[in-house]
């Protein structure tokens, strides 16, 4: 695991679209203008994304406030974030541990981009000890998703969204990130009962031995979405 720190040297396969930026910029200003101790910032990408998507958010924020520490987690880039997001989640949380400690009382901002969102969830929700400040969720299917994407097509070429339950829906299928979060509303049973991920992420099924809370949101002084 390696993460990025300070700007960008290498190419981006593609990045943040701009409408993105016109929203994150200034609550990104807010965020920083209000952390009297310039608190770190980290940043955990989306699907098939990598660290390298991130160049020009990293250029703004060390333009608008320079010496702000940026960490840009390269982590389960391109074809591996399709990894069980709980198994994303234990490894996000041991890079992120480290820089928890060293920011001590002062505590981190958690910027996490569409499946990055779902990640930093589960960190929260299943870190007793953290010390986020600030947690912005963009473009994140916190309640799952249910519709037709790029890489839905391009992982399921044969499938539409009405059938993609019969994969998702089913052992095999728990292995792909993105069917840990898929919510057919025509099959919730189904959805209840098999996500390994997204049901127990929001207490929809009972689990008597989970470590799983909602009460992150009492530890986290602002949560945007």
């Amino acid at each position: 695991m390696t993460s990025q720190r300070g700007r960008f040297n290498m190419t981006s396969r593609r990045s943040l679209p701009l409408h993105t930026f016109f929203f994150l910029f200034p609550l990104l200003i807010w965020m920083v203008d209000h952390s009297f101790c310039y608190k770190p910032v980290i940043v955990i990408h989306g699907l098939f994304d990598s660290s390298a998507n991130f160049k020009n958010l990293l250029r703004y924020i060390n333009e608008s406030h320079p010496g702000t520490n940026v960490t840009v987690l390269d982590l389960f880039d391109h074809r591996k974030s399709l990894q069980p997001l709980w198994k994303q989640v234990e490894g996000f949380k041991e890079a992120i541990y480290p820089i928890m400690q060293n920011a001590g009382r002062d505590g981190v901002h958690l910027l996490c981009y569409s499946q990055g969102g779902l990640i930093c969830r589960g960190l929260l929700q299943t870190m007793s000890d953290h010390n986020v400040d600030t947690f912005i969720s963009l473009s994140s299917p916190q309640m799952g998703q249910y519709g037709d994407t790029d890489y839905l097509r391009f992982l399921f070429p044969t499938y539409v969204k009405s059938n993609l339950y019969r994969i998702c829906y089913t052992q095999l299928g728990q292995t792909f990130s993105i069917c840990n979060f898929w919510n057919d509303p025509h099959h919730h049973g189904m959805y209840v009962n098999v996500s390994d991920f997204l049901a127990p992420l929001n207490v929809e099924r009972p689990e008597p031995n989970a470590t799983v809370t909602l009460d992150f949101l009492m530890k986290t002084r602002q949560f945007w979405k």
